[in-house]
């Protein structure tokens, strides 16, 4: 065993252990939190993390285990189950990561109808869309014996075999499976953030403009407050573009390599490298990872939703946690409230 498989073998060990934690950290925020349930975002944030957890029990420790072996990890019944899963589940969350761009932009474009346009059933319509979706390839693939483990990715995954007489359909099979779930989440992402961020930077150029009439009307406004101010209006320029950025860059990079990989072994002549294929795989799996963070924990519903639940854990109150104001303290955030009210006012 050299060092390169030791370092893949503790990527999968680590990216697991982050998966399954920060993913069950927001079921429980889920649980909890009245007001993260009562969100139709929640809906697909909780399919996409049901779909993580269970790729991190299940997918990542076989790809361990031929990592560890190299050779199948267990039975040939098991290992199509494990690949049925890793079809059904990968595609599963590519749909809920478009779910949420498209909740998004109808939040952002449309949002005096949003409540009418995304109501629960709505969600749990475009959740069940995906369901169905990733399930008939998963059958597709099953049914046609597509199913079995890959020594280029060390996975239980689709896979093709030594059968040459069906290679035409497969190679048919994989392109147009890969066009419907990463080209199509990769197209609806774009369009949704775009427009998402069009209309972020419409806003932000009023919010700018209601700012700065807003900073000179109030003559008594602290220095540190103006400062905050304009500080927070520089931010808000780059706020949205940031975001997504990290919604599409981090699809992008942790899915992009396997899918190329996965349509350019399809050429006869081309063998994947095997460190490169379980490399790939690893990107995949640390999107699982890093969803619950993008998605949902950094967000401000989940952070009280986490801090109420160790509040209760500790048994203490947020008045202790919060700590006390000071008098000059108190001052500022004051006029900072004038200034907020003054600018919604405007807005709206």
């Amino acid at each position: 065993m050299n060092l390169l498989d030791i370092f893949l073998e503790l990527l999968i060990v680590v990216i697991a252990v982050v998966s399954l934690v920060a993913n069950l950290l927001v079921f429980v925020c889920f649980t909890c939190s009245a007001q993260v349930r009562a969100q139709v975002p929640g809906i697909f944030i909780m399919n996409l993390s049901f779909c993580n957890i269970l790729i991190a029990v299940l997918n990542m420790p076989s790809t361990l285990l031929g990592v560890v072996k190299h050779q199948k990890p267990f039975g040939d019944h098991f290992c199509y189950t494990v690949s049925f899963m890793d079809t059904f589940l990968t595609t599963n969350t590519m749909l809920s990561m478009a779910a949420l761009s498209i909740d998004r932009w109808i939040a952002v474009v449309f949002p005096l109808t949003y409540s009418s346009k995304m109501r629960l059933k709505n969600a749990a319509l475009m959740v069940s869309y995906a369901w169905l979706h990733s399930l008939v390839f998963s059958l597709i693939a099953l049914l046609l014996s597509w199913v079995d483990y890959s020594p280029a990715y060390a996975s239980c995954t689709v896979h093709l075999g030594d059968d040459a007489e069906s290679r035409g359909h497969f190679m048919v099979f994989t392109a147009v499976f890969h066009a419907c779930t990463f080209a199509l989440s990769l197209f609806i992402l774009c369009v949704a953030y775009l427009k998402v961020l069009q209309v972020a930077r419409f806003h932000c150029k009023r919010i700018d403009v209601i700012t700065v009439q807003t900073l000179l009307l109030l003559v008594d406004i602290h220095p540190s407050v103006k400062q905050r101010c304009l500080l927070e209006q520089k931010k808000r320029r780059q706020r949205a573009t940031k975001k997504i950025c990290i919604f599409i860059g981090s699809f992008v990079l942790c899915f992009a390599p396997y899918v190329i990989t996965r349509l350019t072994e399809l050429a006869p002549s081309v063998k994947i490298d095997r460190y490169w294929g379980i490399m790939s795989k690893c990107l995949v799996y640390s999107k699982t990872a890093s969803d619950p963070f993008v998605y949902s924990l950094l967000r401000q519903q989940y952070k009280k939703a986490l801090f109420g639940v160790c509040n209760r854990i500790l048994g203490r109150n947020s008045y202790t946690l919060s700590g006390h104001s000071t008098p000059s303290g108190m001052e500022n955030e004051c006029y900072s409230q004038r200034v907020n009210k003054l600018m919604e006012d405007n807005c709206h």
